[in-house]
């Protein structure tokens, strides 16, 4: 990562910065995640070498969203908090609508480099377990409606989709308390929350280990 400092090309920089730790989440990928320190020097680094940048705040939310999920607190065992937002076609849809059903519920965003990169594994996991009494529950931070359906069809999300278009303002950011995303929660039919933060093939497999 010590290559990355030698860039003066600021959306580069924080891409890969941001990649690097969301990789680095993974225990599976054996690296070894930047301290807050070394990121916050790194982005400190970008913006004193791009003062005039005007995308640069854009490029720091998603960094911010790219980055591993250890500022969320802990959820799991607790019930999930109920909220109510308007699916595709403005149609208020409540979270406890899906109970009786294991749900994902998955916060992400059309602008999220990382959510869209992970949108593949979602999409796995769903077309495998969808017949098993399960669900996934799109929840996107978008801010205008048009880029989200867009998205929304590119990636081929099958499943129900709400957003009230807020950001980062959205009730549903305080109510769950993440910091990022991807970010997602694993309910049990029952509506408690089992396992959160679960990416690739980390998804697959708590899946497997519930839906036999």
């Amino acid at each position: 990562m010590s290559e990355i400092k030698k860039s003066d090309n600021a959306a580069l920089t924080m891409f890969i910065l941001g990649y690097y730790q969301s990789s680095a989440s993974n225990p599976a990928v054996g690296l070894e995640p930047l301290s807050n320190e070394e990121v916050n020097a790194t982005v400190a680094d970008v913006v004193k070498k791009n003062p005039g940048h005007s995308g640069l705040a854009t490029l720091q939310n998603e960094l911010k969203a790219q980055m591993d999920n250890a500022g969320q607190g802990n959820l799991v065992g607790k019930q999930a908090p109920e909220f109510t937002m308007p699916d595709v076609n403005g149609r208020p849809v409540a979270l406890s609508s899906f109970k009786g059903k294991y749900v994902l519920v998955d916060f992400w965003a059309s602008w999220c480099k990382p959510c869209r990169m992970e949108n593949p594994n979602v999409v796995a996991a769903y077309n495998k377990f969808k017949n098993k009494n399960f669900t996934v529950l799109g929840v996107s931070l978008d801010q205008s409606k048009e880029p989200w359906i867009k998205a929304i069809k590119a990636d081929k999300l099958d499943w129900p989709q709400l957003s009230d278009l807020k950001f980062w303002e959205s009730p549903v950011v305080a109510l769950y308390g993440f910091e990022g995303i991807p970010f997602n929660v694993l309910l049990d039919p029952e509506g408690k929350i089992i396992a959160q933060g679960l990416r690739g093939a980390d998804l697959e497999s708590k899946l497997a280990e519930l839906l036999k």
